[in-house]
């Protein structure tokens, strides 16, 4: 879910080209949740091979990844570490949020309304540890580059585009800018005509870029006013306080300052947890410097075996996406060529 800052947050809208040449920190876990909420057949169900084993995550990290790498964008997925205690709660909501939308998938099935039951199915979306070793293999087959974090997987990212090894963070979130990361790019893997969230209509997404010290410099704030704002509004961490939306917060922060100073005047009622052990979370997350980019030619057996032996993907359509693979990776070796000789 993450920090709901949606209404406030100004960004751009940019085309996938833009991105061309540039590497970008993929939050892996909030990208395998969007393709298996979003990749189902129309009654809900998941796509799965003839064991029954649910392959919508790797339909859409092998295509869409290839999509991307084929523009000549390099990502580096980042995946979940050890999360703080803190996020315990929310786990566990989430939890019962995916157990009831379940119930309610399969009482929608019965009473054959296959609206409501896709809408329930994407609640119900359960990304497994199985799910991101599968992803991570299917990425080293394909030569694409994957970190695996020590703590939160969007605060790792962050480090990366804070270090210069990656241009910008990629979520649906909005989480990454609290763990300081200079650029956030969202809809970057799904783009394309989507389907609202419970109404019969389509909708054309974009990719959006947001610069965090230019929307610090419009609210007239610093990044500790912002992760005031996160607080105050809730985070994965903290529920936020009751009758505060990002508005109020806003107003509230650019009053007061820092969470600190909002608690010393009293002026936002009260808190879950400890708000300042929150705003540890994002100013010291658990992260590492200590990593590897590294992109390799893709396998073309490799991920044939494991596609199309192993999970019964079409021969043709995953041989188009190592097409594109190879397409990208010819971009790139001739773009470094291009700098090592310029």
């Amino acid at each position: 879910m993450g920090v709901q800052l949606g209404d406030v947050v100004p960004r751009k809208e940019i085309s996938l080209e833009e991105l061309r040449g540039k590497v970008i920190a993929i939050d892996a876990m909030n990208t395998l949740y969007q393709f298996l909420s979003i990749i189902r057949q129309r009654d809900g169900e998941p796509l799965k091979d003839s064991k029954g084993r649910v392959t919508s995550h790797l339909s859409g990290l092998f295509y869409r990844t290839a999509n991307l790498i084929g523009l000549g964008i390099w990502p580096v997925f980042v995946f979940d570490g050890e999360p703080p205690k803190l996020k315990s709660r929310t786990l566990k909501e989430r939890r019962t949020i995916r157990a009831e939308a379940e119930r309610a998938y399969k009482e929608a099935l019965e009473a054959g309304d296959i609206v409501e039951a896709r809408k329930q199915a994407q609640r119900a979306a359960r990304l497994t540890k199985e799910m991101a070793g599968e992803a991570m293999e299917l990425l080293r087959r394909m030569g694409v580059a994957y970190i695996q974090a020590p703590g939160e997987g969007e605060a790792q990212a962050a480090r990366l585009v804070q270090l210069g090894d990656a241009w910008a963070v990629a979520s649906q979130d909005f989480d990454s800018l609290l763990f300081g990361a200079p650029v956030l790019v969202r809809n970057v893997a799904i783009t394309g005509r989507r389907k609202m969230p419970g109404k019969d209509v389509y909708a054309e997404i974009t990719p959006e870029f947001i610069e965090l010290q230019e929307m610090l410099k419009k609210f007239e704030i610093d990044r500790r006013g912002l992760i005031a704002v996160g607080i105050l509004v809730g985070t994965d961490y903290n529920r936020g306080v009751k009758g505060i939306g990002p508005k109020k917060a806003l107003k509230l922060v650019k009053e007061h300052g820092s969470i600190e100073e909002i608690i010393r005047a009293g002026v936002a009622g009260e808190f879950d947890v400890d708000p300042l052990e929150v705003e540890k979370i994002f100013l010291n997350p658990n992260v590492t410097n200590d990593y590897e980019l590294k992109w390799s030619d893709p396998d073309p057996d490799g991920i044939k075996e494991f596609l199309c032996e192993e999970h019964d993907f079409s021969e043709s359509r995953v041989q188009t996406g190592i097409d594109r693979l190879f397409k990208g990776a010819r971009t790139r070796m001739q773009e470094s060529l291009e700098k090592w000789l310029g």
